[in-house]
This record gives C-alpha cells, structure tokens and sequence, in this order.
C-alpha cells in the first residue's frame, strides 16, 4: 500500500466486505460448533476452511508439519511487502464441544484474512494457518520447530472470552505421566508377595502435595491417577498418574519438574516400585505477547466501539501460542463473548451459534481486519513491532 493510499477508502471497503461475507463466515462458526473434532481429527473443519479459503482465492497447502488437519492458506499481493497470519484453532473439548470457543477462532481468523483479500493493498501477503489440537499440547509446537513460522512477521489470534483484553500472558506448561511398575499378588492370601504400585502413586502424590507449600505463587501442579488397577483383591503391579507443571518461566518450570522426579524416586524407594515417566503432550512455553502489537489492536477495537478493556494481566493458562511467541511477534487478545459465561463449558458453547455470538463474531473480524491494514498501510509500525521483539528476545 502506497503512503498516498487513502486510507479512509479502504476502511470503508473492509467494512463491506466484511458485510458481504458474514453469511459464509456465520456458516462456517456454527457448522464447526455442531460438527465438533477432537484434536488432530478435525478433519471436517480444516476441510471446510480450507474449501471456503480456496474459493476466495487463497492458495492451500494442506498436511503441514506432516499433521493431516494442519493447513497454511496463503494471499499474495502485487509486490513483497509485510506477511500477516491470522491463526485459527477448530479443536473441540472432549463431552462438551466447543466450550472453549474455537470455532469462533476460525472463523474470525478466516473472516480477517478474506476481507484483507479484497482490499487494494499493494504489497505483502496475507495468511491463515490452521493449528489443531490446541486443548492437548498444541500442533503450533511442532510447526513452531518445523519452521512454519519464519517466513511470517507477525500473527495474530484472537480468543472468544468473558473480558475483553488485549495482553495478557500465559504460564509455560510440561506434561508428564508417572507410570510406577510393583508386583501382583493376591490382597488377602498372599499380600507379602505383592508390591502396590498403587501405593507408589499415592505416596507420590503426598509428596507433590509437600512441594506445593515450597514453590512460588505463580507455579501449578494438578494431576490425575489414570490407572490404579484392575480388581480390589489383585495388587497392582502398574499404576499411571499424569499431571501437568506450569509455572511463569521455562527456567522455573523445570526446577519444579526436577523436584517432582526427586518425589517420585522416593516414592518408589517407600513403596519397593520401580518408576519412569515421559512426557504425553507437547510442552508449551510462556505466552509473551508483543505490545507494540497489541497496542494497535486495542485501538483497532476502540475504533469499532469496544471501550472496555481490562489492563494488562498474568493469566495462569496455558497455550502453544506461547512458542510461536517465541519466535516471532504475537498476539493472543480476547474479546467479551458474554461476561457470565465461564470458559470450557456447554453454555459458551452454546453461546458462540447465538445471534449475540454472531454479532462478537464480527466485531472480532473488524477488529483483526484493521489491525492487519494499519499494518500493510505503515511500514514502520511493523518496523517498531520487529524492535520491540527483538529486544524481548536478546535479554
């Protein structure tokens, strides 16, 4: 985009195309809600998306990272210029659907990028990727590590919430399944004979329990036993606990997970078991948002009438948009989908296929839309949000 480009023109234009296309992303919202995938089998939505994007033009690349549901959809402009990826998100929770709202991710991600598509931008590209499996470890791991990313300068998505907000951070996160391995016996004839994994886990929990009152106020730990044997009159011989260790900083983190493996060796010595354990779902690093960046979009938001947003805060989830963050500028606001309504449940579910679910569905691609124009329309905004990720990244 030229710097003589009438920029007031083309706010006009985003704003009808938008309109001329929320009937399409209306359908692709509320067909993901009703045909929800869990993570790494969403094979309905990563079609739909890619089939809708491919209509406007979009060149596809689908199994990317070699992940079946991954896809990059890709707009080139007339000339190099800046590369905006919108990133969206279509897995569902497990029983309850769409109670984390990522079908509204998709569908703002998708909405943002088409609008862009019909502008008369001058220069760059336009991108939306799809990343599945987010509620399990997140497929952004992998495509952070197999370079996904490196071509993009800067990406945004943005999360249906209760608040609107448009920095926050996230914890890092590891997760590590415990499996401690004793030796079966009858419980009542023969008990002598027997080693109780099941007492292993126990008396590991114990411990991971004394722990906690010794770590800082940002760590958590929360586990599950997903084993602990088959009959009352059988001792277990295997026994299997997972548990997930976040904390404010990868340093950190793994310090609590040193001292989570010191606590169950000692159980394992308590109880005569035999212990190992691995992680079961990529590890997620912390959430560090660009600001720069942020602060545009919450102009962007203003623009468009939202006015209440919170200020800056910790939030003690955790994502996989925290190692794209890493590696280039992000952000990851949210934007108020109804402020009774708590996250992972049916009701936000429910929520997201509502006419008032509808209506944020459209603020949100306004919001991303403008965000991306600001930035095709002034090369030195980009330029400030390179610096100011260059300089979080060289302490």
């Amino acid at each position: 985009m030229s710097k003589n480009s009438d920029l007031k023109e083309l706010r006009k234009s985003l704003f009808y195309e938008i309109e001329n296309i929320k009937e399409e992303i209306f359908y692709i919202n509320d067909y993901i809600a009703e045909n929800p995938e869990l993570g790494y089998r969403e094979y309905k939505a990563a079609s739909l998306l890619t089939e809708k994007l491919s209509q406007h033009g979009f060149k596809i690349e689908n199994n990317l990272s070699g992940i079946d549901t991954a896809f990059r959809a890709s707009y080139n402009f007339n000339e190099d210029g800046p590369t905006i990826a919108f990133l969206c998100e279509y897995d569902a929770l497990p029983e309850i659907g769409h109670g984390c709202g990522h079908n509204m991710i998709a569908a703002m991600s998708a909405g943002a990028g088409i609008t862009l598509s019909k502008l008369d931008i001058k220069a760059g590209r336009v991108e939306v990727i799809g990343c599945p499996a987010e509620e399990t470890g997140g497929a952004k791991v992998q495509m952070t590590e197999a370079g996904v990313f490196d071509s993009v300068d800067c990406a945004l998505l943005l999360h249906p919430s209760n608040i609107n907000q448009v920095y926050s951070t996230t914890l890092a996160i590891k997760a590590i399944q415990f499996n401690f391995h004793g030796q079966t016996a009858h419980a009542a004839g023969a008990p002598e004979k027997g080693i109780n994994a099941l007492d292993g886990v126990i008396q590991f929990f114990n411990g991971i329990n004394a722990l906690r009152e010794h770590l800082r106020d940002d760590a958590r730990i929360h586990g599950i036993i997903t084993n602990g044997g088959k009959a009352a009159n059988i001792v277990p011989d295997e026994s299997e606990a997972q548990f997930y260790f976040r904390a404010r900083d990868k340093k950190y983190l793994q310090e609590i997970i040193k001292k989570a493996e010191n606590t169950a060796k000692g159980a394992a010595l308590m109880t005569g078991c035999r212990v190992e354990w691995k992680e079961y779902e990529n590890a997620n690093d912390d959430l560090k948002p660009n600001r720069v960046l942020a602060d545009i979009f919450e102009q962007s938001m203003k623009e468009i009438g939202i006015n209440e947003i919170e200020p800056a805060a910790n939030h003690s989830g955790s994502s996989d948009m925290g190692n794209v963050s890493h590696v280039m500028p992000v952000i990851h606001p949210y934007i108020n989908l109804d402020s009774e309504l708590a996250g992972h449940t049916r009701e936000l579910a429910e929520k997201t296929t509502t006419k008032e679910g509808h209506a944020v569905l459209i603020d949100g691609i306004k919001a991303l839309a403008l965000t991306g124009l600001k930035i095709y329309g002034d090369r030195q905004k980009l330029e400030k949000i390179k610096k100011e990720f260059k300089k979080t990244y060289s302490n």
